[in-house]
């Protein structure tokens, strides 16, 4: 059953950087080849680290000039807010990033998974979990926190699953439908697409959902010629609210999702069978 059309894929070089918007590209077993292939490590207080910690990554974008492998990390081109560029692979880029940052950074392309220490959670914020948590969720006391229980096990011990920088799950999907949803439950706030940082945006979805790929979790789609097993919605986190570029920092986005959508948006998933995908692609649940 076709339940819509690929209208947009994303990718993102470096992790919690803003990413380039690409028309086709062959997906392989671990995922969009490129996509979160390099990430910054906190050198103050361990861990590998994203705009939940830092913010500002999301001013920052990163490119690839040619066709990144369909493994390991590609030599990718950062660009920082001020426009400056350098590639990921000079020996200065970690002491620029810190720079920007003001804090001590480093940048890494992907390790083995059995490089544990590496992934290896850096130490919390303090000492009360359920604070970090509501820090990182972006919620209110009074709020409820996601379920946690969804998430790989893994997740628990490492900052990302070991061998990957993706938070969960290789590939991130949402629909326009959503996101046209919450614009109209929410209209005082902006939801952009670029907020959500999906890897597959899907239009041309069934007229009477409003937020169709909730309907898609446990089952299969057909894209192309790729096959991808979706798995969970995606709990939104604190990120979403961050100013970007021209969208200002926005508090209230996430006390409209929370109250509209339990705080979720998109899905995520992982690829059951490797194949090329394009835009205008249909998608079919199976």
């Amino acid at each position: 059953m076709q339940v819509g059309v690929v209208t947009q894929l994303r990718r993102y070089p470096v992790k919690s950087m803003g990413g380039e918007i690409i028309e086709s590209l062959s997906l392989g077993s671990g995922g969009m080849p490129g996509d979160r292939a390099w990430a910054i490590r906190d050198e103050k207080e361990g861990g590998i680290r994203g705009a939940k910690k830092f913010a500002a990554l999301m001013s920052c974008s990163a490119r690839y000039a040619e066709e990144p492998a369909v493994e390991g990390s590609s030599p990718a081109e950062i660009t920082l807010p001020d426009g400056s560029n350098f590639a990921t692979g000079v020996d200065d880029a970690g002491e620029r990033i810190s720079k920007f940052l003001d804090h001590p950074v480093t940048l890494w392309p992907l390790l083995p998974a059995d490089a544990i220490d590496h992934y290896r959670r850096g130490a919390p914020p303090s000492d009360d979990m359920e604070q970090d948590l509501r820090a990182m969720f972006g919620r209110l006391p009074e709020e409820p926190l996601p379920d946690l229980s969804v998430f790989p096990p893994e997740l628990f011990e490492y900052d990302t699953p070991p061998g990957t920088y993706f938070d969960a799950y290789p590939l991130l999907m949402m629909t326009q439908s959503s996101l046209d949803t919450m614009q109209a439950r929410a209209p005082e706030s902006r939801f952009d697409v670029r907020r959500f940082r999906p890897n597959f945006v899907i239009g041309e979805t069934p007229a009477d959902s409003e937020f169709p790929e909730r309907d898609w979790c446990g089952g299969r789609l057909r894209i192309g010629d790729a096959v991808i097993a979706v798995e969970i919605e995606c709990p939104r986190c604190v990120m979403t609210t961050h100013g970007l570029e021209e969208l200002p920092k926005d508090p209230q986005l996430m006390r409209a999702l929370v109250r509209e959508a339990d705080g979720n948006l998109g899905v995520y998933a992982k690829v059951e069978t490797p194949g090329r995908v394009r835009v205008g692609d249909p998608v079919e649940l199976l």
